[in-house]
This record gives C-alpha cells, structure tokens and sequence, in this order.
C-alpha cells in the first residue's frame, strides 16, 4: 500500500478522502462518488480503485468508481455545493484537520458558496472547537441568518466559554434577529452551566414576550436551568404552567428532585408520571433509583422499582440495569446486585464498573473471597476486549485498599501503566492510599511526586498517608508546600493537617491551622469541627475542645464521640457519662466509637456496675458486637477494681483470649495491685501470644521490682535480651511558642540544658521542705531518695516541665506529652510540683491524661 502512495503524487486532500474510504465510513460514500464524477482525474480514480480492492465490501466501491473513469483525462473541476456540504456535514464529527481540506478545496475551485454551505461550514468549526475561525468566517460572513447566530452561541458553549456564548446572544436581539426557540434554548443552558439565575429569568421573560412559553421544547429547557440554579419552585411553577407536557419534561422534574436530594417528591413524581399515562422509560427509572441508592431510599422501594422494571420489559436495559445493581451494592444487597448483573444480556462499562464498585463498598466486610469477586469482574472485562476506564481502576483498587490485598493491588498498578491512565487524579489517590495502607508510604511519595497531575485529591491523600503512618512531621511539611504552590486546600486536607497536630499535640500549630480554616470558611463544615475537638483534646485543652462542641452548628455522632472519649480521657467520667444521655435524648444512634469512649470514662472513673450496664446496652440496645477494644476497657475497668479473677474469667468466655491487647490490660492491673502470683502466670500468657512486645516484658520487670523479686526481674530482662526485644525509650516533648522541644531520660543535648538541671534541683528542694501534709511528705520520701541516688538520669517528664516553668508565662499551663505510661515516682511528684510552684501541670500518656492543680490529679489517683 506504501507503494501505491509513493507512485501516486495525490494531494493531501486526495490522501483525506481515500483514507476515510479505507474506513468504509458510511457517510461519505454518497460524497466520494459525486467527487468521482466531478474530479476527472485518472490516476486519483485509479488510486481510489487500487486502495479499495485490499478490503473486503458489502459493496463493490472500486467498480462503480472504477466506472466513472474517463479515458486519458486529466481535466480538473469544481464540487458542487451538495457535495461539499455532505463533506463538511460528515468532516465535522471526524476532525478538524479534515475539515480544514476541505474549506481549502472549497477556497482553491473559486466557488461563490451560499449562504446554506456558509452555515455548514461555520457548523463543522464550532462543532470541532475552533472557535477562532469559526469567528473568522462569521464576521466575514456577507449574510447571516438565526442559523448561523445559533452555531456560534452553541460553539462557544460546548468549549466553556459561556461569557461569549451569551455575549453572542446579546448582540442577536441588537441586529434584530428573528430568535428562534433554539437560541432560547441555548441561552438557557448557557444560564444553567453558570448556576446565573438572575440572566436565566431574564431569558424566561424574553420567552414568554416572544410567545414561545408554550413550547414544550423550551418548557423542559427552562425547568433544567432553574433547577441548576438551585431554584426548585420555580421548575416546578413552570412545570405546572405548561399545557404541554412529554417524557421529557417529567424527566426533568425527577431529577431536579434527585438533584436536591428530595427522595419523597421524587417518588412521589415518579407515581403521577405513572398515572398520567407517560410512558416510563430507561432515564426516569434510572433517575429514580438513584435518588433511593443516594439519598437514603428504603430497600422496599428499589424493590418496587425493580418490579416496574420487569413489568414495563427494561430489566435487561443497560442503563437502568446499572442503577439497580447501584442501588443493591449500596444497601449491602450484594447477591441481589449480581442477579441483575446476569441478567444484563450485554453488558457494557459501565455495568461492570457498577458491579465492582458494589464489590467495593466500605461498608461490607472485605474478605479474600469479595476481592476475588471484583478482580473475576475486572478479568472478565479484560477477556471481553473492553477498554477499562478510570473508574474501573480505581474501583478495583478501593477493593484492594479495603481487603489489604497489596500484592494485587501492586499488578493493578502495572496494569494502569499499560493503559497509561497514571495521569488520572482519582486513580493516583486510589494508588497513594493503596501503598499507605501497606505501610510502604515511601512508595507512595516517589509515585505523588511522579505524577504530572498533582490535584488536591492527590495532596490530600499523601498528606492523609503520612498521618496514617504516623509520620506526622511529613504531613505538616507537605501541607506548608500545598500552600507554598498557590494550591487552596478543601475541608478534608484541613481536617488531614488538624489529625497531625493532635497526634503530635503541638495546640499552637493547630491553632494555626484552625486560623487559616475560619478564613477559608472550612470551619463550619462538620469534618473540620470534629478533629478541631480532637486538636484540642489530644494537646490537653479540654475546655477548648469542649468549647468548639458547643459552637458548632451541626454536630454528628462522630462528634459527640468525640467530646465523650475526650473527656474520658482527661478523667472527667461523670461529664462523659452526661454527654451520652444528653446525646441518647437528643435520638442519635451511637456507635462502637461512642461505646468505646463510655467504657473508657467507667473505667477511669472505676464505675464497674456502670460499666457493665453500658456494655449490655451496646449488644441487646444497639446490636453493636463488641470488639477487642471493648473487651479490652472491661478487663481494665474489672483490674483496676481489684476483681483479677474476674478479669481473667471476662478474657476467657470474650471470644478474643487469644488477643494479646486483653492479657495486657489485665497484667497492668496485676502490677498496680501488686498481686506477682497472678502475673506471672498473666506474663507469660501475655509473651506467649505477643513475645516480641516489650511493654509485657517492662510491665512484668517492674512488677518484680515491686515485689522485691530482684533475681526474677533480672531473669526477665536478661529474657528480653535473648529474644533481641529493645524497650522503647521514653521520650517527652513540650511545645514552646513555634518550637517543640523533646526530652530522653537524662537528655543534656538541649541549648538550655544548664538552666533546666538547675530549675529542676531548685523545684525538688523547695518540694523537699513541704510539711503540710504527713501523707504528701512520705510519698516524697522514696522520690527524694531516687533523686539523690541518680540526679542525672531525670525522667524526660520532669525536664520538659522545667522548662516549660522557665520559658512559659505564670497563666499558661505546661502541657506534656509522653510516648510511655507515667511512672508512679513522677506522677507523685508533678503533683507536688504543682502545688509548689502553682501552676496547673498536663500529661498526657498513651493511656490518659493527667491535669495537676494544687498538689492533686484529675484521675484521684485511680490509674
């Protein structure tokens, strides 16, 4: 075929139209045998013939044009203008490039072409987009009639240029143009694109003086644009007003509804259709079904949309079979949502990325066995030669973040590459999520980085890893570099970027952060709301927290949980309790998070029967099954309580006592009622299950110590060393203005090191000379006796808090965080220190906080 091209000087325009020839484009076949006839040109007609007979043909081509050869001619004329109108009619679906050949061909044969071949020609610009000669052609246009105005408003509008397309409108009714329902219609939708209702109503009343009101055309044209611009009684009223009503225009008014989320009127719509005698079609069912899958239709309603379905013979429907399985998958009716999909006889894309997407849903129980279904669906489609879309990866990856089904997820990932859709900014979040989730958060920063569309999908979900995979810092640098790039953030990176400063505690950055949302106006939206109370708790400013709840204008149950698990946390388990009766009375369902922070608030506050009483009302109330955690608070709640046994027994008949987490709970108990019998036997169970924790290791270490066991505690750790566990060092940290500062047992590697160890000798001698209390000066017997055996080897707690005494004004509190569970010695003497010093003292462990105020702590000493 080369050869006959290279023997054959043809045109670029000859090239065209034997190369669409090729294609068997049914279009043009009218056209090229015209260009036969007119086009007497042996060799182009000779080429013709010898390009069509390497393709197979219902109709044999090359002979009827091998017909029109005239012999030994080489005259050359003009098309006519039929024949350059079909072309121009066909080229405008095909390319621009074809149809600039042809306005070439036109220009070069020197015909005067009418105003009709004008209109096509300026039609085939706007259609592909060049909206610049389309401009061009217009203004040199010697006559123009509504036609050519309609073409030029609906080519600027198809490429976004609404401004101009309704600038164009304008300038119609100023040259007097006859404006035909078209050009309503096209303003209208100009109106509707830009949510302007006010130019929109404007346009409505030009439609009613010019006398088309009654048009159904432009009644269905009008309801779109007022319910585009939210104004929904005004669809209504015109729907109400019209003497002419069809399918379309009941069309429209259900998904104006659907569009508000009005699931009651658009059932309710739905019926009057149905009585009126429309016909229902694919696009009001399908439109009806997704306002039940999206807006919270009960599952009796779907099926009673399935029925009509059957009834009116579009069960098998692509369309409306895409939306019901939709509607199943969401209600977590998953085998319902796969007979729909079998009985779909041709399933396209968009059917099969519905189904996986079912497979998908968060809220299922993902297993091995729902991934092998949604990678079977994905594997089905590949078998079938469907082209995969953006949403079918980033379905099937979903799948695999929520199954933690890495492996897979990782070939997914050289399939996207095959397809090259790695520019796409929803599959490169689904990508990021996937390699966070794996813990392989340096995977996912080299594939952000390499992503050449950095959206703020694509930051929040680096951001949203980082957090996840406690890398804290990570996040707070990447967010600075968000803004550095002129990016705005939305809700959800603010709420990412708040997570971070509460895991680390730093209140003055989240303060910031909290700033910068007021003024972005993200702060009325609940999701900021709710991990602003999380900020402010976790940094120990429970008033703070407690006075962002109140002023938040809608609150969910994520955050009364919130406020409930905060003041639990702090040792308030009586403001905790209350919150969740005001929260019962007030008809929002709590959830296992909720739960959890109400056993945690009985068990601070070493309220067993109360505790009890919730945990029954979480099961036989609620159907919440409890998990590890739960279980986990009333094993603490009973240890605490002194009730060991009990506790043991809670572990045995909880269905997790193969769960390290419960064994724990209960050897911590064992140690703070210094019962060594019942832990070592715990101990054991404990390093059995979980032997390369170092907290069971630790805990069963002091416990011995306590005993006076030294041999045995010896015996442990030197165990510790056989098995290659390390102990976490403890580290303390305390955020000072800008900088946070942080602490090791002994740490002299701070600037002010000199001042602090002198703060701190100054503080343990003035607690020395405390002799108010007989009780408070023998708690200080033993600490003194440590501090003078060892005044380097300080507690990190204590060294974050002289300094925080030496750098923080008299009215602030010292808030400190501490990655390991206060010492008994330190937490006795930051209650002397604030008495002595007068000043109010917070820790936080990993466990609670502890408030110090005038010599006593928040948890009364039941921790």
């Amino acid at each position: 075929m080369e050869i006959i091209l290279k023997k054959s000087k043809f045109t670029p325009f000859n090239l065209m139209i034997i190369e669409l020839v090729e294609k068997q484009n049914s279009s043009f076949i009218a056209a090229i045998l015209n260009f036969a006839r007119m086009q007497c040109s042996s060799r182009f007609l000779t080429g013709i013939s010898e390009r069509l007979s390497f393709f197979r043909s219902p109709i044999n081509f090359s002979t009827s044009i091998q017909s029109q050869i005239p012999p030994q001619s080489s005259l050359w004329l003009p098309l006519d203008s039929a024949a350059y109108t079909e072309l121009l009619q066909s080229a405008s679906s095909v390319s621009l490039i074809r149809g600039k050949s042809i306005h070439a061909h036109l220009i070069k044969s020197q015909l005067k072409p009418g105003l009709f071949l004008q209109n096509n020609l300026l039609n085939m610009y706007c259609k592909c987009g060049d909206m610049v000669s389309a401009r061009h052609l217009f203004d040199a246009m010697p006559k123009r009639d509504v036609v050519s105005w309609n073409s030029l408003v609906s080519g600027y509008f198809q490429i976004g240029l609404c401004y101009d397309s309704i600038g164009v409108f304008v300038m119609m009714r100023h040259y007097d143009v006859m404006i035909d329902k078209f050009s309503y219609a096209s303003a209208l939708s100009v109106c509707a694109r830009m949510r302007d209702l006010r130019v929109g109503k404007m346009v409505h009343g030009l439609i009613v003086v010019g006398g088309f009101s009654k048009r159904v055309f432009l009644t269905n044209s009008l309801m779109d644009m007022y319910s585009k611009c939210g104004e929904l009684d005004g669809a209504r009223r015109v729907f109400d007003c019209s003497d002419e009503l069809d399918d379309v225009s009941w069309n429209s008014l259900i998904s104006a509804f659907v569009r508000d989320g009005l699931i009651e009127e658009t059932e309710r719509a739905f019926v009057q259709m149905h009585r009126a005698g429309v016909k229902m079609n694919s696009f009001a069912l399908g439109s009806v079904l997704k306002a039940c899958s999206c807006f919270g239709g009960s599952k009796e309603l779907g099926r009673s949309i399935h029925g009509c379905m059957v009834r009116v013979g579009l069960d098998s429907d692509v369309f409306v079979g895409s939306a019901m399985l939709d509607l199943y998958a969401k209600k977590g009716m998953l085998d319902e949502a796969v007979k729909v999909f079998k009985l779909i006889t041709n399933p396209n894309v968009v059917v099969f990325n519905a189904m996986i997407a079912g497979f998908g849903r968060s809220d299922l129980e993902m297993d091995a066995k729902v991934t092998c279904e949604a990678l079977h669906l994905f594997s089905e489609m590949l078998r079938r030669g469907m082209q995969p879309s953006k949403f079918t990866f980033s379905s099937v990856l979903r799948a695999c973040n929520l199954s933690e089904a890495f492996e897979l997820g990782k070939q997914i990932h050289g399939l996207v590459f095959k397809y090259h859709l790695q520019d796409d900014e929803f599959i490169g979040s689904a990508l990021i999520d996937l390699y966070s989730k794996a813990r392989s958060i340096e995977d996912g920063l080299r594939h952000f980085l390499c992503s050449p569309k950095q959206d703020i999908v694509t930051w929040t979900s680096m951001i949203s890893g980082c957090v996840e995979n406690e890398q804290f810092e990570k996040a707070l640098s990447l967010f600075n570099e968000l803004l550095d790039k002129g990016r705005k953030p939305d809700q959800f990176t603010i709420s990412c970027v708040m997570s971070a400063c509460a895991n680390l505690a730093v209140a003055r950055s989240g303060e910031q952060i909290q700033s910068f949302a007021t003024k972005s106006g993200f702060s009325a939206f609940t999701i900021c709301a709710n991990v602003q109370i999380f900020m402010y708790a976790r940094s120990g400013d429970i008033d703070a927290a407690d006075q962002t709840f109140k002023e938040m204008q809608t609150c969910d149950v994520v955050s009364w949980s919130a406020m409930i698990s905060s003041h639990a946390q702090h040792g308030c388990a009586t403001d905790a309790l209350l919150l969740f009766k005001e929260m019962e009375h007030r008809k929002i369902t709590p959830n296992h998070i909720t739960f959890l922070g109400v056993l945690t608030a009985c068990s601070h506050g070493g309220l067993v029967d109360e505790g009890f009483r919730y945990f029954e009302s979480m099961k036989e109330e609620y159907g919440i099954l409890p998990n590890v955690k739960h279980c986990a608070c009333m094993v603490d709640l009973l240890g605490r309580a002194g009730r060991l046994i009990d506790a043991e027994n809670f572990i045995s008949d909880s269905g997790f006592s193969d769960d390290p987490v419960l064994w724990r709970a209960l050897l911590s108990s064992c140690r703070v009622h210094k019962d060594a019998k019942t832990g070592a036997r715990v101990a054991e169970r404990v390093i059995e299950l979980d032997p390369s924790a170092s907290a069971s290791y630790v805990l069963l270490y002091n416990m011995y110590l306590d005993a006076g066991n030294r041999s045995l505690a010896l015996r442990t750790r030197d165990l510790m060393k056989e098995r290659g566990v390390k102990k976490e060092p403890g580290l303390s940290w305390i955020e000072i203005g800008a900088s946070v500062h942080s602490f090791v047992v002994g740490d002299k590697s701070h600037p002010e090191t000199d001042a602090i160890y002198s703060k701190l000798e100054e503080m343990l001698s003035r607690i020395e000379r405390v002799d108010d209390h007989k009780a408070v000066t023998s708690e200080f017997e033993d600490i003194q006796l440590e501090h003078k055996e060892n005044m380097v080897n300080c507690h990190s707690e204590k060294l974050a808090v002289a300094l925080g005494i030496l750098l923080l004004p008299k009215s602030a509190p010292i808030r400190v965080m501490k990655n390991l569970r206060i010492c008994a010695d330190c937490h006795t003497t930051m209650k002397l220190f604030s008495g002595s010093e007068r000043r109010e003292i917070v820790v936080r462990d990993p466990i609670r906080f502890h408030r110090f105020r005038n010599g006593s702590c928040s948890c009364k000493d039941y921790w």
